[in-house]
């Protein structure tokens, strides 16, 4: 039933007047017509096929999916964990996290609208309001400003007041920044761990074994005596509230 409303959520902000053509027809002659609520049932389909990119654009899953991809480079494991396993990983933390963004978008924009105590364009701006909360508070101020520079009509506009257009482009780039960020402090332990066992090689004089075979095991096993993948997750919810 969640996972209904999180479809739901994402597709009233995505078509904010699809639910306003209850008395709309398309007239093909006399043979027939095509009624509003097939146009609607199309367009929600659509709406479904576009969930992936809006959950990209206004959730955590750019910061979280970008950090595990760095986190596996780090270990040297180049196929596991597998693609799929990350993204699974990145969405439902991505979902932990945007749980109460999602209810309160449901709760105040959505069902009043399904209860049609308000309208469809009074729902897709009480639906927004959460998700924009959200990306104001994580927007990188600097990033902000030289976004707001380009456009002229938005200056002097804080980003809970800015556009769309300006706050969507510059949450994403703060959140991609903020990622390498991190990933930096998780590459630095493995990278010990590679020097350490290169020095160690040469002075043996093995210098013809790769030092990233003979280190794999080492930084495996001290990613899993430091409950790595738990202490990462946590840290990387925990920055979110």
């Amino acid at each position: 039933m969640t996972l209904i409303r999180w479809l739901l959520t994402l597709s009233a902000i995505a078509l904010p007047g699809l639910a306003g053509a209850q008395e709309l027809s398309l007239s093909f002659g006399d043979d027939g017509t095509l009624t509003a609520r097939s146009v609607q049932l199309i367009a929600l389909l659509t709406v479904l096929s576009l969930v992936p990119g809006l959950a990209v654009m206004l959730t955590c899953f750019p910061f979280i999916v970008t950090v595990l991809a760095i986190l596996r480079q780090a270990t040297g494991l180049q196929q596991s964990p597998p693609n799929m396993m990350i993204v699974s990983l990145a969405l439902f933390l991505t979902y932990f996290v945007m749980e109460p963004t999602f209810l309160d978008a449901w709760q105040n924009g959505i069902a009043p609208m399904i209860a049609q105590e308000i309208t469809a364009e009074q729902s897709f701006a009480r639906s927004l309001d959460p998700f924009r909360s959200f990306m104001a508070a994580r927007i990188d101020a600097e990033t902000f400003a030289s976004l707001q520079s380009l456009r002229p009509e938005a200056s002097g506009l804080s980003p809970p007041e800015a556009p769309l257009s300006l706050v969507v482009p510059s949450f994403l780039l703060s959140e991609i920044s903020r990622a390498f960020e991190i990933g930096f402090l998780i590459y630095l332990p493995f990278l010990i761990i590679d020097l350490v066992v290169a020095a160690v090689l040469m002075s043996m004089g093995m210098m013809m074994v790769p030092p990233a075979v003979v280190a794999m095991p080492f930084k495996l096993a001290f990613f899993v005596v430091a409950d790595g993948w738990t202490l990462i997750s946590e840290a990387l919810v925990r920055g979110y509230f």
